[in-house]
């Protein structure tokens, strides 16, 4: 009979199954990349352990009750912890370079091609419209939106989307200049702009934000959760009299929403629901995305050099997506590479912006088009 109790003991790693075997080995990888490599550590480092976590059989984790359920219904269900995120990156974004340029909204728009190519490729693949929404909003490459997006049309998608998503926008350096390279020539990626600070008023920068939150909640209702919580956040920042607050958006509010997102995300990755063929399949469709935002950025980008007299640089257009700002520096560096003299920071910078602008909205148009259809 002790014995018979003693087995009970053995109860978890009998219940084990190869795919949570396989999972568990996966976090382990995600925080290895997050640890070594500095790939997004902030969140593929809690995604990691929480994949582990929930492919431990009997911890209660994950079930109703469960610690992690629950920040998983707090959080997530709730729609909360994104846009929680969202608030803290209108309090880091300066869209001053934007103002400065608005021209550059253009290539904000033109960096979200990427989302509805293959939306409508996921469809023909097979994939449910609501499914393929969720996919294609991985072209946002902006993780917040990935996951506000497909946890309300596709919450069983939402572990693979959002490793995918973050995934990717670590690897922005990786994948962005063998496109720029592929489509621009040596004229166009060595053509200089001058930049000249052009002073934008603080009552225009504190403006901005609540005339945008107005016209795209209007045009686009779906969109309001998620423009209001960046452009709050951003209006804290201009404001200039609520420092604390601007403080605590972009260090505590940051830092603690990511780690409970990264957590609960995780604990999404169960091992007989995330290993299938439809995963591998997002992510050949999601690095897709990420290739056609820059495609269609960088053709836009030519189209302005042509209509400018070859006095705009095409390269700026691959800054006009969401990973701010670091797209707007590979910009700078890849620039660089073929004159040395070339200084196309401040303008890419206006065009990052722009993108990470374009995201969001691109979000809610994928809701409201969506909730129109269905």
């Amino acid at each position: 009979m002790e014995f018979s109790k003693l087995l009970i003991l053995l109860d978890a790693f009998k219940m084990l199954q190869w795919q949570n075997v396989l999972m568990i080995a996966i976090g382990g990888v995600l925080i290895m990349l997050a640890i070594k490599k500095e790939y997004e550590p902030s969140l593929l480092l809690p995604i990691g352990f929480g994949a582990i976590l929930c492919n431990l059989p009997l911890t209660g984790a994950t079930e109703a009750g469960g610690w992690l359920k629950t920040l998983y219904e707090a959080g997530i269900a709730t729609e909360l912890f994104p846009l929680f995120v969202f608030i803290a990156i209108g309090a880091m974004t300066d869209f001053g370079p934007l103002l400065e340029n608005p021209k550059m909204a253009l290539l904000g728009a033109a960096g979200q091609f990427g989302i509805f190519t293959t939306l409508l490729l996921a469809q023909a693949l097979g994939f449910t419209l609501n499914e393929a929404a969720s996919i294609g909003i991985i072209g946002a490459i902006d993780g917040p939106t990935a996951i506000y997006v497909s946890s309300k049309l596709a919450p069983h998608l939402l572990g693979p989307i959002t490793v995918c998503a973050y995934s990717y926008m670590s690897l922005v350096p990786i994948i962005q200049p063998p496109v720029m390279r592929l489509l621009t020539t040596h004229a166009e990626k060595t053509t200089r702009m001058p930049y000249s600070v052009k002073e934008v008023s603080k009552t225009v920068r504190i403006l901005f934000p609540i005339c945008v939150t107005v016209v795209v909640s209007l045009i686009a209702p779906k969109a309001s959760p998620l423009i209001a919580s960046l452009m709050f956040g951003n209006l804290i920042r201009e404001s200039g009299v609520v420092e604390r607050l601007n403080d605590s958006a972009q260090n505590e509010l940051a830092n603690l929403t990511t780690l409970f997102l990264g957590l609960v995300i995780g604990s999404t990755m169960e091992g007989v629901a995330f290993i299938k063929s439809t995963t591998l399949l997002i992510l050949g469709m999601g690095l897709l995305a990420f290739v056609l935002d820059t495609f269609g950025g960088v053709m836009l980008g030519k189209l302005m050099y042509v209509l400018s007299g070859k006095k705009f640089n095409p390269l700026i257009g691959a800054a006009g997506i969401s990973a701010f700002p670091m797209s707007a520096r590979i910009v700078q560096k890849f620039g660089q590479e073929y004159d040395s003299d070339n200084h196309l920071l401040m303008h890419a910078m206006g065009a990052n912006a722009a993108g990470q602008l374009g995201s969001v909205i691109a979000g809610g148009v994928v809701l409201a088009v969506i909730a129109g259809v269905m």
